[in-house]
């Protein structure tokens, strides 16, 4: 854990209830799941969260006095090609803000969100009111859509205008200022896992309904994209499957998964793979996992290993960006170069061919996802956010 955990687990802090906007993508994605348990988090410790965005969150169950959610609502205008939502969002913020006497906006991705909250900040600052904009950095924002030369302008501009950044990882941080020109101090605030939400109470984990019981269960679960590497997954599973009984579960939708359907047909494994599409029961199916594979081609985190090894299911995965921060080579489970199919396969066979090794991993796998207990981590946004409205950092 870096210095600013340290430093906010040993200081006892006086309590200093918050009102905050929390800006993020409602969809299943890593970036809306954090920030959604961030804000129900933050409500449970007192203080009060207004989400703002297109759509209710998908983590965001229950709403109470302590949890608000507002929607953007994009009037379809004609004259318009494309419908701008940053200027819908923007103009959203300021009534919210001005309204609820809100503390801190903390926006979750560079563009659209904090160039919006910029926007936002602008137009109050000509009524006289002054509201931090924390931004957090989580990894497509700034590898992706933000390193494109359409975009980094824009990005840049974003970041330096914030008040406080964040990423959440190490492997981020150090992306995010090599590709651009980022004057602001950048603090690691990593993601994180509810230990406690995942003390399930399950006396029976059903595995009968995914596999026999001498069959080993693999697991993925990603939004299917192109960087997630879905065909690696397949290939890695069919070495695995040629050495011991087993069966490998798909959990998500994107535009991989017509090709990763058919690559399973032609290697024949059809009665062996099942695809489950979007799912909130990530839990439930991780419950009766054996294994995690994550080969992907970049992570700024790896978030879904995270939720795999709180559940003491082991990871297989790349050794990308931030996944090295969360899954530990020989501990939690083994770290291979992108596209290295054959290291992978034999890695995982090495855990899943014996019960007692398999048993150590989920042990450890759990252990080392205790690191990153919510209980640890949102303190260090609660530290972040006291310490700019003391200092009134940007104003």
């Amino acid at each position: 854990m870096n210095q600013l955990l340290i430093s906010t687990l040993s200081r006892k802090q006086k309590k200093k209830y918050m009102k905050i906007a929390i800006v993020c993508y409602p969809t299943f994605g890593g970036s809306g799941v954090v920030a959604t348990e961030l804000g129900i988090a933050l409500s449970k410790r007192g203080h009060e969260v207004h989400f703002v965005t297109y759509k209710q969150p998908v983590r965001l169950a229950l709403l109470n006095e302590r949890i608000h959610f507002h929607e953007v609502n994009v009037p379809d205008y004609p004259l318009f090609h494309y419908q701008p939502y940053e200027l819908a969002l923007s103009s959203k913020l300021v009534r919210i803000i001005k309204k609820h006497k809100i503390d801190i906006l903390h926006v979750h991705y560079a563009i659209p969100h904090a160039y919006a909250g910029y926007m936002a900040k602008e137009m109050l600052k000509e009524e006289g009111i002054h509201v931090p904009m924390v931004t957090t950095l989580h990894g497509t924002d700034i590898t992706l859509v933000g390193s494109h030369p359409f975009y980094r302008p824009a990005v840049s501009f974003s970041i330096n205008k914030s008040d406080v950044v964040t990423s959440v990882s190490e492997s981020l941080k150090t992306d995010t200022l090599r590709l651009f020109d980022i004057t602001r101090h950048i603090d690691v605030v990593p993601n994180f896992i509810d230990m406690e939400a995942t003390n399930h109470e399950f006396t029976d984990c059903q595995r009968d309904l995914m596999a026999h019981e001498n069959e080993r269960i693999i697991t993925h679960i990603s939004n299917f994209r192109k960087v997630k590497r879905i065909q690696d997954v397949i290939e890695v599973f069919y070495r695995v499957q040629l050495e011991l009984p087993a069966k490998l579960l798909m959990v998500g939708e994107g535009p991989e998964r017509e090709d990763a359907e058919q690559r399973v047909k032609e290697l024949g494994i059809e009665d062996k793979v099942r695809f489950l599409g979007n799912s909130n029961e990530i839990d439930k199916i991780l419950c009766f996992s054996d294994l995690f594979l994550l080969p992907s081609e970049a992570e700024s985190f790896g978030l879904a290993a995270l939720e795999a090894m709180v559940n003491e299911v082991p990871v297989i995965s790349s050794n990308a960006g931030g996944i090295p921060e969360v899954n530990i080579d020989g501990v939690t489970g083994y770290l291979s170069n992108v596209g290295n199919i054959a290291d992978m396969a034999q890695n995982a066979i090495r855990i899943l061919q014996d019960g007692k090794t398999l048993r150590t991993f989920k042990d450890n796998a759990r252990r080392e996802a205790a690191k990153f207990d919510i209980h640890n981590i949102v303190p260090l946004y609660e530290e972040l956010y006291e310490k700019v409205l003391v200092n009134k950092v940007g104003s």
